[in-house]
């Protein structure tokens, strides 16, 4: 068993996709500490050739709460506007507006429940069948544990052999913790990906959404392969 553990971002790059990907289940952090100006709300998207955050506004957002407590407030109606604007001559706009616009307007006033829907969907649309939980449903129990320590618990309920991390994660954790557990520690280093965006020069890193606008599943399905595993 392979797993991996992140936080719900909303309408991540593709490296995200690409951790879940190589994973047979993806469990969704949503049980842990809001943090202000990440991913967990807002991305960013092409606008005139630059790149350009947007957000989702949420209702008293603190780093003293968990990310499940996060209410947000209307998510769809500016952000849509946006992608109508910026996006509507990329070829494949009308497909991936209507799944963002399905996304945005999940019922849901949590922002967990929005960002990790918007993961869901994204992937089931490029055919991953990788296995999606929520911590606070299933792990609560490991609360309270040292960082490592509650994702080595995880690990070792879903008896997983491997826990697969993003390349930033070298800097927190540390392989031989996992070892220690009978479990191996990579670190997916997403490779260089590139395509055209409006004939323009390209801009790297960008949401989810933007490689969508411009690529066809089969291509998107390519690029979930450019990563190595560390």
């Amino acid at each position: 068993m392979k797993i991996a553990i992140m936080q719900p971002y909303c309408f991540p790059y593709i490296g995200y996709f690409q951790l879940i990907g190589s994973v047979d289940k993806f469990i969704f952090y949503d049980d842990v500490n809001f943090i202000k100006k990440g991913w967990i709300n807002r991305n960013r998207i092409l606008t005139n050739g630059e790149p350009a955050y947007f957000t989702i506004p949420v209702k008293g957002a603190s780093q003293n709460k968990l990310i499940n407590q996060i209410e947000f407030l209307d998510a769809a109606s500016k952000l849509k506007k946006t992608i109508e604007q910026v996006y509507k001559k990329a070829p494949h706009f009308s497909a991936v507006a209507d799944l963002v616009f399905d996304c945005l307007t999940y019922k849901t006033c949590l922002i967990s429940e929005l960002a990790a829907n918007s993961v869901i969907a994204t992937s089931r649309f490029l055919g991953l069948n990788t296995v999606f939980e929520k911590s606070s449903a299933l792990y609560p129990a490991s609360q309270g544990l040292e960082k490592t320590e509650r994702l080595i618990q995880i690990c070792k309920l879903n008896n997983a052999t491997e826990y697969h991390n993003p390349i930033g994660g070298q800097l927190i954790y540390d392989k031989r913790d996992f070892l220690a557990s009978n479990i191996e520690l990579k670190f997916l280093q997403t490779q260089a990906i590139e395509y055209c965006q409006f004939g323009k020069e390209f801009v790297p890193f960008l949401s989810i959404i933007d490689v969508l606008m411009f690529n066809s599943i089969e291509k998107i399905r390519q690029y979930l392969n450019f990563y190595e595993l560390i």
